[in-house]
C-alpha cells in the first residue's frame, strides 16, 4: 500500500502550532518567527521526510521564479504548433538562457489573449515571452496586467512597458534578393501565407533587393492539403520563374520537393531559397540557402530586456536584431 503523504497540517498537528506557521517557515517568511519555532519545523520536517509541493511553494512566494512562455496556436500550424521548426528551435534557446537564469520555464499555446492574463495570474508568474500575437493582444495584454513581458515579432506603435525583440525582415529580403540577381536570375517568384508586417517586409526587401529585375508574388494557401492542389493549379506560371524565394524555410522545402517531383531540377532550372535557417535546411537535398537568424541571440536578449522591465517598467523599446545570408545547394547555379 502506498505511504500516506504528510501534509503541513500533519507537521502543524504534531508541533502545537497553526498550519499558517509551518507554511511560513516552508515558504521562507520567517519574519515573525521566532528561531526556536523556526528550528523545530525545520527539525520535523526533516524527520517526518516532508516532500513540499513545488507549486505551493511557488505560488506562495512573491517571485515565483517562473517565466511564461506562450506561442500563438494559430490555424496554420492545424494544432502542430509545437512542432514547427522554428517554434521549437526558439523554446529550446529559451528553455537553455531560462534555466542558466534560476528560473523556470512554463509553455502554452493558445489563440486567446485572454486566456494569458489568467495563465500569468494563477501561477504568479514573474513575467512572460510572447511569441506570433499582434499589437492588439499586447495592447490587451498591457492594460490587464501589470508584469512584465517581451513580444516577439510583432509591430507595435508604442513599446511602452513591452519589450519588442525583432529582427530586420526587410534587411534579410533585400539580402536574398541581392544574391539571387547575382546569380543572374530575371524572373522571381516570392511565395507567402499573408501580405501583412513580416511578410511583406521580407517581400519587399527581396523585390528592392533584386533591383530591375522581375519580381511577382503570389499568396498560397495556409493549409498544407490546399497548397498542393494550388500548386498544381499554378504550375505553368510558377515555371515562368527560374527563383523562387519562399519568406519561411517550411515553404521553400514544401515547394522545392513538389518542383523536383515534377521533374524540375534545382537549382539548375529553378533555384529556391527560404527565410528563417530553420535545423530542416541541411535535411533536404539540395540543402536550402536561406536567411540565418541567431536563435540563440534572440533568446538571450528577450530575457534580457524582460529582467530589465521588471526592474524598470519605463524599460520598453523595440529591438532589431541584423540577419545573414547562408548559401547552400538550391540556389548553386550561375545562369548563363
Amino acid at each position: 500500500m502506498e505511504e500516506k503523504r504528510i501534509t503541513i497540517s500533519d507537521i502543524a498537528d504534531e508541533l502545537g502550532l497553526s498550519t499558517a506557521t509551518v507554511s511560513n517557515v516552508i515558504h521562507g517568511k520567517t519574519n515573525k518567527v521566532s528561531e526556536k519555532t523556526i528550528q523545530k519545523v525545520q527539525e520535523q520536517l526533516e524527520k517526518r521526510n516532508y516532500i513540499p509541493s513545488m507549486a505551493g511553494i511557488l505560488l506562495a512566494q512573491n517571485d515565483s521564479g517562473i517565466i511564461g512562455v506562450v506561442v500563438n496556436r494559430h490555424e496554420k500550424y492545424e494544432m502542430h504548433v509545437l512542432e514547427d521548426n522554428f517554434i521549437s528551435s526558439m523554446l529550446n534557446y529559451l528553455s537553455m538562457e531560462i534555466e542558466k537564469s534560476g528560473k523556470f520555464m512554463m509553455i502554452k499555446t493558445t489563440d486567446n489573449s485572454d486566456e494569458i492574463v489568467k495563465y500569468a495570474s494563477m501561477w504568479n508568474m514573474e513575467g512572460l515571452i510572447l511569441i506570433g500575437f499582434c499589437e492588439n493582444d499586447y495592447n490587451l495584454l498591457r492594460k490587464n496586467m501589470r508584469i512584465p513581458f517581451v513580444a516577439f515579432d510583432v509591430n507595435i506603435s508604442n513599446p511602452m512597458r513591452i519589450g519588442i525583440v525583432n529582427i530586420d525582415n526587410y534587411g534579410g529580403g533585400f539580402l536574398m534578393g541581392r544574391h539571387l540577381k547575382s546569380l543572374n536570375h530575371e524572373n522571381a517568384l516570392c511565395i507567402a501565407d499573408n501580405e501583412v508586417f513580416i511578410d511583406r517586409e521580407r517581400f519587399e526587401g527581396f523585390r528592392d533587393g533584386f533591383s530591375d529585375g522581375n519580381v511577382d508574388f503570389m499568396l498560397i494557401p495556409m493549409k498544407k492539403a490546399e497548397r498542393k492542389a494550388f500548386f498544381e493549379r499554378k504550375f505553368s506560371f510558377i515555371c515562368e520563374h527560374s527563383a523562387i524565394f519562399a519568406v519561411s524555410d517550411y515553404y521553400s522545402v514544401e515547394i522545392m520537393q513538389f518542383l523536383i517531383s515534377k521533374g524540375i531540377s534545382v537549382p539548375a532550372q529553378i533555384s529556391v531559397a527560404g527565410f528563417d535557417d530553420t535545423p530542416v535546411c541541411t535535411q533536404v537535398f539540395p540543402t536550402l540557402t536561406t536567411i540565418s537568424q541567431d536563435v540563440s541571440l534572440r533568446a538571450k536578449t528577450a530575457l534580457n530586456k524582460l529582467f530589465e522591465l521588471k526592474e524598470n517598467e519605463n524599460a520598453g523599446e523595440v529591438i532589431t536584431l541584423p540577419l545573414n545570408l547562408i548559401n547552400r545547394e538550391s540556389t548553386d547555379y550561375v545562369r548563363k
